[in-house]
């Protein structure tokens, strides 16, 4: 019997890759995003694709009730939607702050809620939340999204230890830098909150050192995350956590072994050499 999937953000980045090797590895895949259109190609290899807001609980009940109509089981849900608020704790507003843990926490457990009973029935079942490096560290003018991956660590961690007597596995993903529309998505506002503000001169010199990682190539591809997805949803005994990608095992090192002094420097020096490169 085949396993059916559930991939949330599909439309692009690691969401995409890893609905089309699925795709090729036999599983029934059902991509999710808010567009549709970027997920032409999963159509042309066989995905179900549908048009999903993670925070309209209408459409979440839409996409799994269809799921059971026409599967009669969900064996494996990938929660991958998400997106980085960025900028000065002081300049970024408290909606945009609430609606960045409305997406990456809450819209989150709402799909998952969704899904658990459906895998606790079947006493089997994986989910795989896709946290980041960003979940056990920290950076300079990352402290909403930073709170969202750390929410998303603790959150998990409970979940599996609730779960695993029904069969179902919690596991977490933590990508590093990933080259994908992420990259992009998180910078589109972080300039303008901070101009005419003390904070302006270090966002600018934290702007121009993710855009010069990007473009010098330093960002790992979505597939390094793919594979790791993979050998999740493939093992009998999954481990709680998977690193993969562009400095996360670097990053996690230090912050767990040399303490805070040590890693904040690490940081910084890594914005100032960037820098200095471009």
């Amino acid at each position: 019997m085949k396993q059916v999937v559930l991939v949330t953000g599909a439309s692009s980045g690691i969401g995409k890759d890893v609905s089309l090797r699925l795709l090729e590895g036999g599983y029934v895949v059902y991509g999710v995003a808010r567009r549709l259109n970027p997920m032409d190609s999963l159509v042309e290899k066989g995905a179900r694709v549908m048009e999903m807001d993670i925070l309209e609980n209408t459409a979440i009940e839409k996409v799994v009730a269809t799921i059971m109509k026409e599967q009669g089981r969900l064996d494996i849900l990938i929660n991958n939607a998400g997106y980085a608020t960025w900028g000065a704790v002081e300049t970024v507003s408290l909606q945009d702050a609430r609606r960045q843990f409305d997406v990456n926490i809450f819209g989150l457990a709402s799909l998952t809620k969704k899904v658990i009973p459906i895998m606790r029935q079947q006493n089997s079942g994986k989910i795989i939340n896709i946290s980041s490096m960003a979940g056990r560290i920290y950076t300079p003018f990352g402290a909403w999204y930073h709170a969202t991956k750390h929410a998303l660590e603790g959150w998990s961690d409970c979940l599996r230890i609730e779960l695993k007597e029904f069969g179902i596995g919690v596991v977490l993903i933590q990508p590093g830098l990933i080259s994908t529309e992420f990259g992009d998505v998180m910078m589109v506002d972080m300039l303008e909150r901070a101009e005419n503000t003390p904070y302006e001169s270090k966002i600018k010199a934290m702007y121009l050192a993710t855009k010069g990682a990007y473009k010098k190539g330093l960002a790992s591809p979505p597939s390094v995350v793919t594979n790791l997805i993979l050998k999740a949803i493939r093992s009998k005994k999954p481990k709680s956590r998977y690193v993969g990608g562009k400095f996360a095992k670097l990053m996690l090192f230090i912050r767990k072994w040399f303490g805070e002094i040590v890693f904040e420097r690490a940081v910084m020096s890594q914005i100032k050499t960037i820098n200095k490169q471009k």
